[in-house]
């Protein structure tokens, strides 16, 4: 009996035109876009941590004008990091 590979939908780490979710089908987690989505999933992980330490330095004098923007960079790296793992949580079946 021949193998069938399983296909599966997975939650990029990017998004689409309107910021609407993009999605891979694959039969396996080793095509070339798969290994890009780590890629860019590992970038999105080390940048979040990086701008949370940083946070930790600016906040205790930061300017109105440093609290808005390191706001807002927060609230881009907590959108990324929850879109790594929605998109890790569909791969182990959790979500």
């Amino acid at each position: 009996m021949d193998h069938i590979p399983r296909r599966t939908l997975r939650l990029l780490p990017w998004t689409g035109e309107g910021a609407k979710p993009c999605f891979l089908i694959t039969d396996d987690g080793g095509g070339r876009i798969s290994r890009l989505a780590d890629i860019a999933e590992a970038t999105q992980l080390d940048m979040a941590a990086r701008l949370l330490a940083h946070a930790d330095h600016l906040l205790p004098d930061a300017t109105e004008g440093q609290l808005r923007y390191l706001a807002e960079r927060l609230s881009e790296a907590l959108r990324d990091v929850l879109r790594v793992a929605e998109s890790r949580g569909r791969r182990t079946g959790e979500a």
